[in-house]
């Protein structure tokens, strides 16, 4: 995990695992990234081109042992190089890499520091860049000679007959002298025994072939895939590195630009993806009219065949595996009563009426399509004989409707009189009592308001507890109850909605009582499995099985 020094996290903070991307940090970017665990033995990595402008802290956490950090970094110079790198550089070899330039042409920015020879003696430091044809021809000034050994009268010593092969053929290797025993005279060598082995020189370690090698690509693991299913991206980390001194230094990218770069994104498929299949044809109607619902089997299945958690397919894809249906109105035919036994009127002509409804689940006056056009009637004529004498109702014309619009109601004056030749005598009442009185009001319609919505009853909720649905049927119609497409859709009732969300009360056994004071001990201790505690501590173990649902018989 990477955070600053104020205790912002930067990367894996607050225990919170990251994806491999770019973060912004300590005023760079830092690329992290994470090897596939299972696929690759590399750790993790942060890595950054700087500079950083404050302190950042790395912080670790680790299961096994610990398997340490490794860093590296590049501090930038002015064209400077290590002394024994002049020391031991021949006229027209490159110089870290490239050639000398004219002094008038500016440097690279940025060159790798080197370790101090042991052996010249030198003390560590650096020193300006020297063009080819500037060397001096001799040996440095501080360069300390090898210690001899005091020359003796003897016939045969020690001699340095050459130096061992360079442990590598560039970035600062080494090599010892090879010393052997040689007639001091003709200078032949003869068996070691011939000398002294208390003054045979030591070999000491010295550099050579200290320019450096040439940079290359370090191709790190891929990532893993962006996806777990289906085409997906997967990223590597693509390194310019030089060796030098053995060790591997990253540097800037131009120094590999004589090599191909590969590529650092890649596609890739860990496998198919999985995907939605229905395998049953929808079910039939859940009720044999009016609105209801069917169902339909919809399976996530793998690239396999294998039925697999809906979470492996894209749920937003997910077809309905519900849906409401019409199966129509649920009308069945016209039903009337019989005919009033009583005429309107008491003399001369009236009518008799019958009340006639197309019969559904419920009552329903809509003209509902299911009774067909052939509404019987309702009224017909009748004449009980002429009126001379005769005591009867009298109705007066009606007022103008209560509203411009829609339904309203008329109102008129009722009275009751006798009719004799060519006049109408006023009576009580009283009198016209035992006659059916002619209504005083009545419904009345101008002209269309709109269409509005008309819905039925709700139907029974689909369950008695723990939340279940009840529906219903909702239509526009017209004025002249006509189906209608001209209803404000924002006030439209709803056609199904929640029920009965109260949760289930179990039924209370007056029978079921506990025998004991201490029944609650039997509840602690887990014996409510066991038939004789069940039924005598009845209603502990009861009130437990309640609160957690399959407890007893859990052994």
């Amino acid at each position: 995990a990477l955070r600053s020094r104020s205790g912002r996290s930067i990367i894996n903070g607050n225990w919170a695992i990251d994806r491999p991307g770019r973060y912004e940090g300590g005023g760079t970017m830092f690329t992290y990234r994470r090897p596939n665990e299972i696929s690759s033995t590399a750790g993790e990595s942060f890595l950054a081109d700087g500079p950083t402008n404050e302190v950042l802290d790395v912080y670790m956490i680790h299961q096994q042992p610990n398997p340490g950090i490794h860093y590296e970094y590049i501090i930038p110079g002015d064209n400077v190089i290590s002394p024994q790198l002049l020391a031991h550089r021949r006229p027209g070899e490159p110089l870290n890499g490239q050639l000398g330039m004219s002094e008038s042409t500016s440097h690279e920015d940025e060159d790798l520091r080197r370790e101090t020879d042991i052996l010249t003696g030198q003390s560590a430091g650096t020193f300006p860049v020297i063009q080819p044809g500037r060397f001096p021809s001799h040996q440095p000034e501080n360069q300390v000679p090898a210690v001899q050994p005091p020359r003796q009268n003897r016939e045969h010593n020690w001699k340095q007959v050459g130096k061992t092969e360079c442990t590598t053929t560039c970035g600062k290797g080494s090599q010892y002298p090879i010393f052997h025993c040689v007639n001091r005279i003709t200078h032949e060598e003869v068996p070691e025994g011939y000398c002294d082995s208390s003054t045979k020189p030591i070999p000491e370690e010295e550099a050579c072939n200290l320019f450096p090698c040439p940079a290359f690509w370090d191709i790190g693991e891929w990532s893993e895939c962006s996806k777990t299913c289906g085409l997906g991206m997967q990223h590597r980390q693509i390194l310019c590195r030089q060796i030098y001194a053995n060790r591997t230094l990253t540097v800037q990218q131009y120094r590999c630009q004589h090599l191909e770069k590969p590529d650092t994104t890649s596609t890739c498929q860990l496998k198919i993806c999985s995907e939605w299949q229905i395998r049953t044809e929808w079910t039939s109607c859940s009720v044999p009219c009016g609105v209801g619902q069917r169902t339909r089997d919809v399976k996530c299945v793998s690239n396999l065949g294998d039925i697999v958690d809906d979470e492996e397919c894209n749920m937003k894809l997910r077809p309905n595996d519900i849906e409401n249906c019409d199966m129509g109105p649920c009308a069945k035919s016209w039903f009337f009563t019989d005919w009033s036994d009583r005429c309107s009127a008491e003399c001369g002509d009236g009518i008799r009426t019958r009340s006639v409804v197309c019969m559904t689940n419920q009552v329903s006056s809509l003209p509902l399509e299911g009774c067909g056009n052939n509404r019987p009637l309702e009224t017909t004529p009748c004449n009980t004989g002429p009126c001379a004498g005769k005591v009867e109702w009298f109705a007066g014309g009606w007022t103008q409707c209560s509203t411009e619009c829609g339904s309203g109601t008329q109102q008129r004056e009722v009275i009751c009189v006798r009719k004799t030749e060519g006049n109408f005598d006023i009576l009580n009442p009283y009198e016209c009592s035992y006659l059916e009185k002619p209504p005083s009001q009545q419904s009345c319609y101008l002209k269309p308001c709109g269409s509005k919505w008309f819905h039925t009853e709700w139907s029974t909720c689909s369950k008695s507890c723990e939340g279940g649905f009840r529906v219903r049927e909702v239509r526009c119609l017209s004025d002249d109850m006509a189906a209608s497409t001209q209803c404000d859709p924002q006030l439209k009732p709803e056609e199904k909605e929640p029920c009965n969300i109260q949760d289930c009360v179990p039924e209370i056994d007056e029978n079921c009582k506990d025998k004991y004071y201490n029944c609650n001990v039997v509840v602690q201790a887990r014996l409510c499995v066991y038939t004789y505690y069940k039924t005598a501590c009845c209603a502990s173990c009861s009130r437990v099985a309640n609160r957690q649902p399959g407890f007893l018989g859990r052994r």
